[in-house]
């Protein structure tokens, strides 16, 4: 059953809570970009992923790539929500012994699709499994999540002209585009705007959203799903470090974790928030 858009920001507050205390308790991370996603990840996997957590190896089962392998936090804080992993199991993040390691990693961690963080691979990975469905006459879509200033790599490139001339139509490329990479600004670095008109000179049809509007997660998603000649993109502009007033836009959090003090404001903020939804729309989450 769909979730409401109530209950998606619910969710995607409390798994915001989860992506600050693991980052925390492990003291290293990526808090910045885990948070500029989660949104996205939360109704990807709540309202329209093809998955179960009973048979994470199902055949048919859509798949999903998230190619910055350094917002994990984000895909591990989903799949504990939705059942692939014990909820306590997110607060060993970056432990020498656990599967939950700083990018995704399929050896210890075979719910992953794919092993990511060197960027500009999960396009390419994507369109494999996208050909592979094709081949083997498999019903299921493949959703890769890039960065933007991934999108600066030649690779990402390649792979959108070989998706776009090849008319890959079960795939979905997801840009999250937060506006800042790991040394700045993506406008101070290599500009990619305007990135709709890019990907449509290769054949993509493409959606601009506003990536913390649920509705419009939901309407492109929707979008995503319907019969169509070649690949579709969405491209969510976001906020990097959303929802943690003192973190958003600030670039200093792309690779730090927070401190005990910023811990316990972050938190405190994230509650408020939760308590504003729930005392105006009544839901609660699961």
């Amino acid at each position: 059953m769909q979730k409401t858009l109530d209950q998606l920001q619910l969710t995607s507050l409390e798994i915001r809570k989860d992506i600050i205390r693991m980052l925390h308790q492990a003291a290293s991370g990526h808090p910045g970009g885990s948070l500029s996603c989660i949104d996205i990840l939360t109704v990807l996997y709540e309202n329209f992923l093809k998955h179960d957590p009973k048979k994470p190896d199902w055949d048919e089962r859509d798949h999903f790539i998230l190619s910055k392998g350094h917002a994990v936090p984000a895909l591990y804080g989903i799949l504990a929500y939705t059942g692939y992993l014990p909820k306590e199991e997110l607060m060993t993040l970056r432990h020498i012994d656990s599967r939950l390691q700083g990018h995704p990693d399929k050896s210890r961690f075979p719910v992953m699709e794919a092993s990511t963080g060197s960027l500009g691979q999960g396009l390419s990975i994507g369109i494999g499994m996208a050909l592979a469905a094709k081949l083997s006459k498999k019903k299921f879509h493949t959703y890769v999540l890039a960065g933007d200033g991934e999108c600066q790599e030649g690779q990402i490139w390649e792979a959108v002209a070989y998706a776009g001339y090849k008319k890959i139509n079960e795939l979905t490329l997801i840009v999250d585009e937060n506006k800042f990479q790991l040394d700045a600004a993506t406008r101070d670095i290599i500009s990619l705007d305007p990135m709709k008109r890019k990907l449509e000179s290769f054949d993509w049809e493409v959606a601009v959203i506003d990536g913390h509007n649920f509705k419009e997660i939901q309407e492109a998603l929707e979008e995503a799903r319907k019969p169509r000649k070649g690949p579709f993109a969405i491209v969510a502009q976001t906020v990097k470090g959303k929802g943690v007033s003192f973190m958003e836009n600030n670039n200093s959090f792309h690779g730090v974790a927070p401190n005990d003090e910023e811990t316990e404001k972050a938190l405190k903020e994230l509650d408020e928030a939760i308590l504003k939804i729930k005392e105006k729309s009544g839901c609660e989450v699961k």
